[in-house]
């Protein structure tokens, strides 16, 4: 059973405890870590949009940050995104690596799978430079289809306008491009 710390509006753990579970059946604010993998092509920044695959609890089959993922209770932000990148991506990075974007608080709620959803994230956004290509990533497969990199600005009109299927915030987008330039 994976165990989240219930934080406040600010990403403080409170001394709670719950289980993931819990947290998304029940709407309780956690914290996960973000990390958008970036490079720069022909002039232009591309971001790397990884597709959840089919079996996730949430989301299914639509193209999401880079690597994510929650944050296990007593542990701290740059571990777990470390960690993430490295199952998720199979990337190893340096926490001098990661450039801070920004936190932001997210709420959604759905039905996926015939069971409620309802996630109140605290996430602290990070952007990651790599310049692979899509067949350098080993992807961990019981979470990710498949990988691919897209034009940020390109990226953020198809989130915009929901071009390609996606549980993409348009702001944390924005995060990222503020910090790339």
């Amino acid at each position: 059973m994976e165990l989240l710390d219930v934080v406040d509006e600010n990403g403080t753990p409170t001394g709670e405890v719950v289980s993931r579970e819990r947290a998304h059946g029940s709407g309780i604010r956690h914290r996960t870590a973000h990390v958008w993998l970036v490079r720069s092509r022909g002039g232009k920044i591309q971001i790397l949009l990884q597709k959840r695959c089919e079996s996730k609890d949430s989301w299914p089959n639509c193209y999401d940050i880079s690597s994510a993922g929650h944050i296990p209770a007593g542990v701290d932000f740059i571990p777990s995104a470390l960690r993430e990148l490295r199952e998720e991506l199979g990337v190893d990075a340096e926490p001098e690596e990661l450039i801070l974007c920004g936190n932001r608080r997210a709420r959604a709620d759905g039905v996926f799978h015939g069971h409620p959803f309802h996630d109140r994230e605290y996430a602290r956004v990070f952007a990651l430079w790599r310049d692979l290509d899509e067949k350098d990533f080993e992807l961990q497969k019981e979470e990710i289809d498949s990988v691919r990199w897209m034009e940020l600005d390109t990226c953020m009109e198809a989130v915009k306008t929901g071009a390609i299927p996606n549980c993409i915030y348009p702001e944390e987008l924005e995060m990222v491009k503020a910090a790339m330039a």
